[in-house]
């Protein structure tokens, strides 16, 4: 009994099938492996099928976005929403503006007019001088669902936190669903 206990334990010590970072019978985890500040295993859409009128509930404390139609959850996402001093309005809109390829008109890089390399990059308009021979290149903003003054919904980066100059950034295939199932006049609401 002692030799087979032996081996068992022996035995699975090399075996490659067996992984520190893989879940087993149980789910015990030996050892966890930390999570990069973006992971989502949040986000969904399942609204292909779904019928009637679509409007969307944004939560800042949550950081996420929930999407219905004809009242009923067709998906979720994560968010990034606006960081400290550039907080995310709150209160009732409607969707005022899509355009699939903005482009910010104050945040963003001034690139050689030349060249188009970066020579400084994340600059405001309004704080930072343009050096000379350059030009302003507003950064990207896919898939832009605007709701209130120049804050809206688009695809952008998602570090785990709010951490915007106010919009509401979301991972860019849930971006995509929101605007195509989105119109004028959609009704959003943005909660603490």
């Amino acid at each position: 009994m002692l030799f087979l206990a032996a081996f068992f334990v022996g035995g699975c010590a090399h075996d490659t099938r067996l992984r520190e970072d893989a879940e087993y019978l149980g789910g015990f985890r030996r050892q966890a492996q930390p999570q990069r500040a973006n992971f989502d295993n949040v986000s969904y859409w399942d609204g292909e099928a779904a019928t009637g009128a679509s409007s969307i509930r944004i939560s800042l404390s949550e950081q996420r976005a929930y999407f219905h139609k004809g009242g009923e959850l067709v998906g979720i996402s994560v968010i990034s929403s606006g960081r400290e001093g550039f907080g995310t309005t709150t209160g009732t809109f409607k969707i005022i503006q899509k355009d699939r390829d903005h482009k910010s008109n104050l945040y963003g890089d001034y690139a050689d007019a030349q060249t188009g390399a970066v020579v400084q990059k994340d600059i405001d308009i309004r704080k930072d001088k343009r050096p000379p021979g350059t030009v302003f290149d507003g950064a990207r903003m896919p898939y832009f669902m605007r709701i209130v003054g120049g804050i809206g919904m688009h695809e952008g980066f998602l570090p785990g936190y709010a951490a915007s100059h106010g919009c509401i950034r979301m991972p860019g295939f849930m971006a995509e669903q929101f605007f195509a199932h989105v119109a004028k006049g959609t009704p959003v609401t943005v909660t603490h």
